[in-house]
């Protein structure tokens, strides 16, 4: 059974670090912890800038898909494909190891390096988010930034979200993840990362400026992709907002595409020298905008250009449906796959009562007896886990990367999600037999690359006044330190929360 203390460090955060304060007021300690949380550490703040790769990589591409069809139309019907073609069209060079080596060859000098250069981005990225994880004083602030980058999943198989798919956690959700959701979804919803995600820099009003005066902007127009896209209304709904049964309609996805025309990555095309830069790294481009007001769950919006889309995300970010969608999300993150009906209408309620004040759901989760429950509640993911191993055991500033073979291995990357709704947040996606296999192994890879001494002593400080019989006798009697430490990794209190 756990123990206040243990539920601090394992429930609510990655567990025991070096240096660590013993906990002695459990609710305190986590407090503490929400006053100290930095939003932008120094390796966020002095990160090298990499959104002139975005543009130039989307640009490449077109370029490079243009050139495959201009050969292809000169080829005999019967003629075999151009080299690459496929990998150009994809656009996802990183999708696997050997593969991927001979699609680059195939691909352009210019966009291959552009490529190489965007994993190589990713790759630190995701090395900035675990090792800050591993490191930091506050590491339920942590979870709670990859608690909300999960909500506002992100996946990086498209041209472009390399080189942003970093910067939309580093920008979009640390600095709200304590504020108001309204700020926090407008910031993710419309950051390059998320438009490029869900082809939103693409979507054109049918009635826009620019869609009357086509011709007039460049003779590649007729090859880009033209319309209306509704993914990015519809997942805003869906899964940011208001949640799958959350009275909304066709009708309201198809008015909030339109409301958000316009909404674009900077730098892409001639049409990008009429657009106006935004708070959230996008921009907006006024000619490619839907004009007319809209009208969305009943409620009318006048034309405002940029505004009409904000307006909106502010109106759905109030909405009962969305507080009843986020409460259920953060409670079951917390207190299990089946999360207490009291709980949430808890939640709930002060979702409403603060306007969404993201503070003010922690602290009354912290307050709430049924996150306090001494037996197991969850399961942890392989990221949760190994951040939490990687914290027992020492492990600081792990190359980038060792940290990404690591993840690879376990089937958890950043940034990786199969589909917009993120990772699954329940136990029955992480716990196949499997899975712990493989947690076994990197259990003992660990072991064996760090100190591994006086192990049952910190046993004892990562599980105060919960650490099994089970598990006390196995640590003693393991034949050396290092097994000791690998069996600590896997044991059933390393493996649940």
């Amino acid at each position: 059974m756990m123990s206040p203390a243990s539920i601090a460090l394992g429930r609510f955060g990655y567990g025991i670090g070096p240096g660590d304060e013993t906990v002695r007021d459990p609710k305190a300690y986590l407090l503490r912890q929400l006053d100290a949380f930095d939003p932008t550490p120094r390796v966020v703040a002095e990160r090298v800038s990499t959104r002139s790769g975005t543009g130039e990589m989307i640009e490449l591409l077109r370029r490079v898909q243009q050139d495959t069809r201009r050969a292809a139309a000169a080829m005999p019907e019967d003629a075999a494909p151009m080299a690459g073609e496929g990998m150009a069209m994809r656009g996802d060079a990183m999708t696997t190891e050997n593969p991927r080596a001979a699609a680059l060859a195939g691909l352009p000098p210019e966009y291959r390096e552009k490529l190489t250069e965007a994993r190589r981005v990713l790759v630190q990225d995701i090395a900035v988010r675990v090792n800050l994880a591993i490191t930091s004083p506050a590491p339920m602030a942590e979870r709670l930034v990859h608690f909300w980058a999960n909500h506002f999943s992100v996946s990086v198989g498209k041209p472009g979200t390399q080189f942003e798919a970093g910067p939309h956690e580093f920008t979009a959700i640390r600095p709200h993840v304590l504020g108001r959701f309204s700020d926090m979804l407008k910031a993710a919803a419309l950051h390059p990362a998320m438009l490029i995600y869900l082809d939103q820099f693409q979507s054109i009003g049918p009635n826009s400026a620019f869609t009357q005066r086509r011709p007039r902007f460049g003779g590649d127009a007729p090859q880009r992709p033209r319309g209306l896209n509704e993914n990015l209304a519809r997942e805003v709904l869906e899964l940011h907002t208001l949640g799958v049964d959350g009275g909304y309609s066709q009708a309201d996805v198809t008015e909030l595409a339109r409301a958000l025309t316009g909404w674009t990555v900077p730098g892409l095309g001639r049409a990008g020298r009429f657009a106006e830069d935004q708070a959230t790294g996008a921009a907006f481009v006024g000619l490619v905008h839907e004009p007319g007001a809209r009208q969305v769950l009943g409620r009318s919006y006048p034309e405002g250009g940029a505004r009409q889309a904000l307006t909106i995300l502010d109106d759905l970010a109030r909405h009962p449906a969305t507080a009843r969608h986020i409460a259920t999300k953060f409670a079951r993150h917390f207190a299990g796959d089946t999360p207490p009906a009291s709980l949430v209408a808890r939640l709930e309620a002060d979702f409403l009562k603060s306007g969404g004040d993201l503070a003010s759901l922690t602290r009354v989760l912290i307050a709430s007896p049924e996150v306090w429950t001494p037996g197991p509640v969850k399961f942890r993911t392989p990221f949760e886990w190994l951040v939490a191993c990687l914290r027992l055991a020492g492990v600081q500033n792990l190359g980038p990367q060792r940290i990404l073979g690591a993840l690879t291995e376990l089937g958890h990357v950043p940034w990786r999600a199969p589909s917009p709704a993120g990772y699954d947040d329940i136990a029955a996606s992480w716990a196949g037999p499997d899975a712990l296999v493989r947690r076994v192994e990197m259990a003992e890879r660990i072991a064996t690359n760090v100190a591994a001494d006086n192990v049952l002593a910190r046993a004892e400080a990562a599980f105060p006044d919960a650490l099994s019989d089970a598990t006390r006798t196995q640590l003693m009697r393991a034949e050396s330190g290092r097994q000791a430490l690998a069996l600590l990794l896997v044991s059933p209190e390393m493996l649940r929360r």
